[in-house]
């Protein structure tokens, strides 16, 4: 099976992608181990930190059981880097051109941001069939994503900035919703505290809430 299969295979069964801001790598592989404990099994590893690729890196080899990508990629050679740091997917908070088609010279599944028509158009044509729509509670919310679904019949999207528990019934309902991303899966309280129950909860809900609107 291919990553992207399995990557699709998993999200219909937890379609939530939670993100990890690694400060240092223990912390990255104790709150991935935590999301995979309660359900969510592809993590968005994000490049916010100046550690963030090494620390991707160590969550791929120490946590096999979670399909681990690379996001808020801005660059080709950021791309580069998690690639060779391991990532199994890309995601980026725009629609870059040089980073979809690295992704995609590597097999590797890539999910750019889009806001607009004009830009999942542009998305559209650079063969993508799957992309993030960000940020997505500034950008209209399940209303917006109603209405592009309409012209792109074909296209799934993934909304991040603003989802919640409280609102991610709402986004799951939409037949072109692939999956939500959020990082209020991984509270950094919680990360501080080292309180890795709390996210474990939180996955464990997000599925519940998942199953609950998509049975």
């Amino acid at each position: 099976m291919t990553i992207s299969a399995e990557i699709t295979k998993r999200l219909d069964t937890a379609p939530v992608v939670p993100l990890v801001v690694p400060e240092d790598a223990d912390t990255a592989i104790k709150t991935t181990r935590a999301l995979v404990a309660g359900g969510l099994s592809v993590v968005e590893v994000v490049l916010r930190t100046p550690a963030a690729v090494e620390c991707l890196a160590e969550v791929v080899k120490a946590v096999p059981d979670a399909i681990v990508g690379a996001g808020t990629v801005l660059s080709e050679q950021q791309a580069e880097d998690v690639v060779l740091a391991g990532a199994q997917f890309i995601v980026s908070p725009g629609l870059y051109e040089p980073v979809v088609r690295l992704a995609q010279s590597r097999d590797l599944p890539v999910f750019p941001g889009v806001a607009t028509a004009s830009e999942a158009q542009n998305g559209w044509n650079m063969g993508l069939r799957a992309m993030k729509f960000f940020p997505a509670s500034l950008a209209g919310g399940p209303a917006m994503l109603k209405a592009i679904g309409s012209v792109f019949k074909d296209v799934k999207f993934m909304p991040t900035g603003g989802v919640s528990a409280a609102n991610l019934g709402d986004y799951l309902a939409l037949p072109n919703v692939l999956a939500c991303g959020g990082s209020w899966l991984t509270p950094k309280a919680a990360i501080a505290d080292g309180n890795y129950q709390v996210i474990t909860d939180l996955a464990a809900e997000a599925v519940a809430i998942a199953r609950n609107v998509r049975s």
